[in-house]
């Protein structure tokens, strides 16, 4: 089946979901969201956006903060970009209808690690789902937006894929998860909008549908990539084994909460002077230091000297969920433990969140913007995403009407059933527990390369199994985390120094000079209408 759209927006989170609405005025888009249109790393989001919204802060202040975290590879226009878009981006969230908490004087701001003033806007503690259904209703309803649910991109239409000399992206393959059949999907302009690539580590707060998809589809079909050693754990994921992603808001700490040892000591304040509220790469290697010192499953978190009103006001998601496993977090301290939360690299991306290949965008945790350097500062994610997914939408708006060419089918006549997918579930259990063992927290230069050399025994296999066998859904997401997980090792053995997220023990030193970590790919050209090769 083939389908024709202005635009096409692979991904269901908040920038997707924002372009959507921005663009529909005007343009036919489709939408394709891998599993539900809520499904998505944006509803998981607790903490809040940051933005400069009190007399009192300054746009100074939050871009100091930012390239403070960011251990100054921040890309100096970029960041003041995003913040000085910060009020704007809000506004617009506020216009949708989305319920942020008020207090007394307006909006309720609260503080989060890493921030020097209070200035993160927030819907209790659970701001991504908020907005998330507030727009998720508007795009169901929206004539010119064409939901497609439980369909996964498999990979991008380029210029170079069809045999033509133009280096352009001309839409996506992808797999619908219902019927079986690749629909073809043809647009002059599309963008990325996957979020991250949680999923490719053992331990994360992310949701499912974080497999880095967008990141392999871009790299594969010719963009660079930058800064994927850069992951970040957020240091309180809660330790339980019927909650192993679900998330201990930042703005726990912002709010009082004490990070102590089993027998109740606090142990920050030796890690750091700004203890609870230094940035999360820094409480993240804390936390580890602790539990591999010691022997320890977790640490704990403490909010209980706080009241009960209080909790219950500010923190309610996190209550109930803690109560209904037993943990009544007005009593007692919350088990925690680091686990992998956020992508701060991926596609590049300029200031209209162009990438390398002409009609091709990406924006959101897929993209690599410059804003979050080498550790991202606590909610400047969905903020990022709000102004992003605008600036594209901006840039696709002032772009003529151009002629499509014929976009051929997706070939499967080469390829038969799959005969054993549990090599699928395999391998998908090898890749995640050894890039937690070698690539996690602290790295070594021996754990990456045994990594490495891991990861392209895998890919072998794996790119096998693709051209050989019809495609579903775990083999797309698998085939696009083993990329991923090779990105994020080519990046961390080439950055020979410890920076923001990336702590090697090799090279503990900052170097003086902060460069990015740029990889691209070799050119290759495929043959037309055929299957895309690995």
């Amino acid at each position: 089946m083939a389908l024709r759209f202005d635009v096409l927006i692979i991904g269901s989170g908040l920038a997707g979901q924002s372009a959507a609405l921005r663009l529909a005025a005007t343009r036919k888009v489709a939408l394709i969201s891998k599993r539900a249109l809520e499904d998505s790393a944006s509803s998981w989001a607790q903490g809040g956006i940051a933005a400069v919204l009190d007399s009192q802060d300054s746009i100074e202040a939050h871009i100091r903060d930012t390239l403070t975290a960011g251990a100054y590879l921040n890309d100096p226009k970029a960041t003041r970009f995003v913040v000085e878009n910060g009020r704007r981006a809000i506004d617009w969230l506020i216009e949708q209808g989305v319920p942020f908490t008020r207090d007394q004087s307006g909006y309720h701001l609260t503080r989060e690690g890493g921030h020097s003033t209070r200035r993160v806007i927030h819907v209790a503690d659970a701001t991504g789902l908020a907005v998330q259904d507030t727009l998720t209703r508007k795009v169901r309803h929206h004539p010119n937006i064409t939901v497609l649910e439980q369909h996964i991109a498999i990979d991008l239409i380029t210029g170079e894929k069809l045999g033509l000399p133009e280096k352009r992206c001309f839409g996506a393959y992808a797999l619908d998860n219902a019927s079986g059949e690749v629909v073809t999907i043809a647009a002059p302009h599309t963008l990325i909008a996957t979020g991250g690539a949680g999923k490719v580590y053992l331990y994360t707060t992310n949701p499912d549908t974080s497999t880095g998809d967008g990141i392999a589809m871009a790299w594969r079909a010719g963009c660079r990539v930058a800064n994927m050693e850069f992951i970040q754990f957020h240091p309180t994921c809660l330790y339980h084994p019927q909650a192993k992603s679900f998330l201990i808001s930042e703005a726990v700490r912002g709010e009082g909460g004490i990070l102590r040892l089993p027998d109740g000591t606090r142990f920050m304040p030796a890690h750091d002077p700004r203890a609870e509220l230094a940035p999360r790469d820094v409480v993240a290697r804390a936390i580890d230091f602790e539990m591999k010192k010691r022997g320890l499953d977790c640490v704990y978190l403490d909010i209980s000297h706080k009241p009960a009103e209080f909790l219950n006001e500010h923190f309610p998601n996190i209550l109930a969920r803690c109560l209904e496993l037993g943990i009544d977090i007005t009593r007692e301290p919350i088990p925690v433990v680091p686990a992998a939360h956020y992508t701060c690299g991926g596609i590049v991306v300029d200031q209209r969140a162009r990438t390398d290949l002409a009609g091709l965008y990406a924006a959101g945790e897929a993209s690599c913007s410059g804003l979050h350097g080498a550790n991202r500062l606590a909610s400047n994610s969905l903020l990022e995403c709000v102004v992003y997914a605008e600036a594209a939408v901006v840039d696709i708006l002032a772009q003529e009407e151009r002629a499509m060419p014929s976009l051929p089918p997706w070939d499967a006549s080469r390829v038969t059933d799959p005969d054993e997918e549990i090599v699928i579930a395999h391998n998908w259990e090898e890749l995640r527990r050894f890039m937690w063992d070698y690539v996690g927290i602290v790295r070594t230069t021996k754990r990456l390369q045994r990594a490495q050399h891991r990861i392209r025994l895998l890919m072998r296999e794996i790119n096998e199994f693709y051209s050989n066998f019809r495609v579903s859904h775990d083999l797309i997401e698998l085939r696009n985390l083993v990329v991923t997980a090779d990105l994020i090792v080519r990046c961390a053995l080439q950055r020979h120094e410890s920076r923001g997220l990336h702590f090697s023990r090799d090279y503990p030193e900052m170097l003086p000079r902060a460069k990015n970590t740029l990889l691209r790919r070799a050119a290759r050209r495929a043959s037309a209408g055929t299957r895309a090769k690995p």
